[in-house]
C-alpha cells in the first residue's frame, strides 16, 4: 500500500483530466510548461495535497492546487473535485482556444495581402496570441 500513496505529476494531470493522453502529461513536464514554485518539473515528480501548480497547456494557463489525490482516471464530474483551479482572473484568456478567438476577414477576391496588408494585420493582432 505504501508503494499506492505515491503518485507522479504526469499521471496525476492525466487522471484530473487536463490532459488527454498521460504521454502529453509527460512531454508537458519534458517541455517545462509544468512548474511548482516556478521550478520546472520532471514527470516523476511525487505530488501531495495542498501543491500548487502553474500548467501551461496551449494558450491556457492554470494554476491548480491539489485537494485529493486521482490514481485513475475518472469522469469529469469526479474529476473535477480533486483539485481547485486557482488560475488569478487576470490570467485566464479571454477565448477558450484560437479556434474561439476573433478572425480577421478579407473581402472575397481581394487575392493575397501585401506586405503593407500583412504589416497592418500583424499591428491588429500584436499581443492577442503572444504567451506573457
Amino acid at each position: 500500500m505504501a508503494e499506492q500513496e505515491k503518485l507522479r505529476i504526469d499521471k496525476y494531470l492525466w487522471a484530473i483530466r487536463l490532459f488527454k493522453t498521460r504521454s502529453l502529461a509527460t512531454e508537458a513536464c519534458k517541455a517545462g510548461r509544468v512548474k511548482f514554485n516556478g521550478q520546472n518539473l520532471k514527470a516523476s515528480a511525487v505530488v501531495k495535497p495542498g501543491d500548487v501548480y502553474q500548467v501551461s497547456k496551449g494558450i491556457e494557463k492554470k494554476v491548480i492546487e491539489v485537494v485529493e489525490l486521482l490514481y485513475n482516471r475518472v469522469e469529469a464530474k469526479i474529476a473535477v473535485t480533486k483539485y481547485k483551479d486557482i488560475t488569478p482572473e487576470e490570467e485566464t484568456y479571454g477565448f477558450k482556444s484560437v479556434f474561439h478567438a476573433p478572425a480577421l476577414k478579407r473581402d472575397r477576391g481581394t487575392g493575397r495581402p501585401t506586405k503593407k496588408d500583412r504589416r497592418e494585420i500583424d499591428d491588429l493582432t500584436e499581443g492577442l496570441f503572444e504567451e506573457k
